[in-house]
């Protein structure tokens, strides 16, 4: 089985627990005004490589990665599922660590065929970071030109199949950074069972010299930066929408 890659970066230490094997996938249908990867979006980009060959290079500096594994971002690895299964397989062959960096743009709830390949996948998945772009489908729209609905219903999905899941949401000063849709998100998050990380992270601008190098406009070049003291800030709303649906949840 064969994956379409973007690229390989040998020592992660972003992409989940511990020093990581990262791989990224190539396409995208997401639109996120902030990506740092634009280069990742097209579907027919990149780089045709077999699961052995990824494996093959893992193996050149596993003692690294004893505390860490292999993570797949991209780009969105869901958009490749076979690949996914096949390299994840095998990577619990080996008792690698296994975690998936996903926006859940391709989780399709009413495709029977894609969710049967979804309950191939997630037993052999050890950790999602799922990314929440905006609780809000228009606020959404605006930012990645892609509904949100097949996302929160991707993170349910997870909590019922019982998978570790860590949260992260950009906070971007006038665009994700309102308190109502923070507490929102927080509520939505604290019904979840298998939340075990949340991070809130400040929008920056170093993303702006590479559409400068693609030729591609930067949507949000007038955007500044999210200071950290204010991300601590808005982290406090969505833990505070977390406690309410948490204890609503204990009452019932």
């Amino acid at each position: 089985m064969s994956g379409r890659i973007h690229s390989l970066e040998s020592f992660g230490t972003v992409d989940g627990p511990g020093t990581r094997f990262v791989v990224f996938v190539q396409g995208c249908p997401m639109r996120c005004a902030y990506c740092h990867n634009p280069d990742t979006w097209s579907m027919t980009g990149g780089t045709v490589m077999e699961v052995s060959e990824i494996l093959e290079q893992y193996e050149r500096n596993k003692s690294f990665y004893t505390k860490g594994g292999i993570t797949v971002t991209g780009g969105e690895p869901l958009m490749q599922p076979d690949f996914l299964i096949e390299l994840f397989t095998e990577c619990k062959k080996r008792n690698i660590h296994t975690c998936l960096d996903s926006s859940g743009i391709a989780f399709k709830p009413d495709n029977k065929a894609f969710i049967e390949k979804m309950d191939q996948l997630a037993p052999l998945i050890d950790l999602v970071m799922l990314d929440i772009k905006h609780i809000n489908p228009e606020k959404h729209k605006e930012l990645t030109e892609q509904p949100n609905d097949g996302i929160l219903a991707f993170a349910e999905y997870l909590s019922d199949k019982h998978v570790d899941m860590w949260i992260r949401h950009v906070v971007v000063p006038g665009i994700t950074d309102d308190p109502k849709y923070l507490y929102e998100l927080g509520y939505f998050i604290g019904g979840l069972t298998n939340l075990k990380a949340l991070d809130v992270l400040p929008y920056h601008t170093m993303g702006k010299v590479k559409y400068d190098k693609l030729g591609m406009e930067y949507k949000l070049k007038d955007v500044p930066a999210m200071t950290q003291e204010k991300a601590i800030e808005c982290k406090k709303y969505i833990l505070d929408g977390i406690k309410k649906r948490r204890a609503e949840l204990a009452e019932s």
